[in-house]
């Protein structure tokens, strides 16, 4: 099978790469934290979420709502590579992730814009904005305190609003090791207390079996008060 690979002449090497991914076993799955740090270390990106057409209508929810109720600070907690970031309008921004190889190539895209900054979580100190994000990572939380303690600091560092955009429905088990999709909503009304949904904003692209066409993922927009 491999020589007879070789001596196709123009997919040859693409099915040569396909070929010993096939013998190549999956990496093992050691937890959300180590998977990130791993992907990003290895060359990988934030997803299909964070680009095209996704990332378009993210942005465009989020720079609308920046705007028209006059949000001075933004906090992120998950900035992953900054593709998304690169279609965001925020006075100013602190991203925060768990992979140093994120932060690095975040600092270096945006080097010299001094409206943001980036930081490992691991060096979270406890800084707060008026509005605290969390975009395409709640699902991704496999580990139960590992989800409770991000909840707690996203809502923790939030002075007015929080936008979350995932998935909401319990569905411990999926095809993908790294992807659990929660009910988050319910940690919300359970541990949250003073916070309440303002806005649900369905995805404009659902998902209809293509991850890099669609998502499970809406909007949804907490506060303290109402939405005027």
């Amino acid at each position: 099978m491999k020589n007879l690979i070789k001596r196709i002449p123009v997919i040859g090497p693409a099915a040569q790469n396909v070929y010993r991914r096939w013998l190549s076993p999956p990496k093992p799955f050691h937890g959300s934290e180590d998977y990130w740090i791993e992907r990003y270390r290895d060359g990988g990106n934030s997803g299909a979420g964070s680009y095209n057409r996704l990332a378009e209508f993210k942005a465009e929810v989020l720079n609308d709502f920046v705007a028209t109720y006059h949000i001075q600070d933004v906090i992120e907690f998950g900035c992953g590579d900054g593709n998304q970031l690169t279609l965001a309008n925020y006075p100013a921004y602190l991203g925060l992730d768990v992979s140093p190889h994120a932060i690095a190539g975040c600092k270096s895209r945006f080097d010299g814009d001094a409206s943001k900054s980036f930081s490992l979580v691991h060096d979270y100190a406890g800084q707060m904005a008026q509005l605290a994000m969390s975009l395409d990572v709640i699902y991704h939380l496999t580990e139960d305190e590992v989800f409770a303690t991000y909840m707690r600091t996203l809502f923790g560092a939030a002075r007015d609003y929080v936008v979350i955009y995932s998935s909401d429905k319990d569905e411990p088990h999926t095809p993908s090791a790294h992807v659990r999709h929660r009910q988050f909503s319910h940690w919300v009304r359970t541990h949250a207390p003073g916070w309440r949904l303002l806005r649900h904003i369905p995805n404009r692209y659902p998902y209809a079996g293509d991850n890099d066409t669609g998502s499970l993922a809406d909007f949804y927009i907490y506060g303290r008060g109402s939405l005027t």
